[in-house]
């Protein structure tokens, strides 16, 4: 008899993968978001949660679920950015790396999901939401990952001289 391999208890993941369109088919978001039971996962209440972030997803774009997620990369290449923006306005270099700093917090609140302002409640971030409805059904939720399409996102279109093909055309 074949005998299945059981994961580690701590390893199974229980939640959904919920599923969003919005503007007419324009803009797509798929979020897998996990709890501790499946009990918990198929509740509205849960579902609703998911359906919420989703719509964040699609409205705010962000490109990370959490800071922990932006590649360090990223995070140096934008603190290149503020210094050389914070220079360029003519700052103190002592009040240079203050003024990162604070600009860096800006920067997560606008690409991490988790640091976003909730579009129902801007009074609150989509972490908080997620931490109110951890009190209310009393088990952890954690957004795992998502992923968002919009129509025509990518193509990169052609850039056509037209003035410059007729003249090529002419000379030919």
């Amino acid at each position: 008899m074949l005998q299945r391999r059981k994961r580690p208890v701590g390893l199974r993941r229980k939640g959904i993968v919920e599923s969003y369109i919005h503007g007419g088919g324009r803009i797509g978001v798929l979020l897998e978001i996990n709890c501790e039971t499946d009990f918990v996962a198929k509740t509205d209440q849960f579902k609703a949660l998911a359906k919420d972030i989703c719509m964040q997803i699609a409205a705010a774009n962000p490109s990370y679920v959490s800071r922990s997620d932006v590649p360090a990369e990223v995070i140096n290449h934008e603190r290149e950015v503020l210094r050389a923006q914070a220079l360029n306005e003519g700052k103190p270099a002592h009040i240079v790396e203050k003024m990162i700093e604070g600009r860096l917090e800006k920067f997560y609140k606008e690409v991490c999901l988790l640091e976003q302002p909730f579009i129902k409640d801007p009074d609150k971030t989509v972490q908080q939401l997620i931490n109110e409805q951890i009190a209310k059904i009393g088990e952890n939720i954690t957004v795992r990952r998502f992923t968002r399409y919009q129509l025509g996102e990518g193509i990169e279109k052609k850039a056509n001289d037209f003035a410059a093909e007729v003249m090529a055309a002419v000379k030919k």
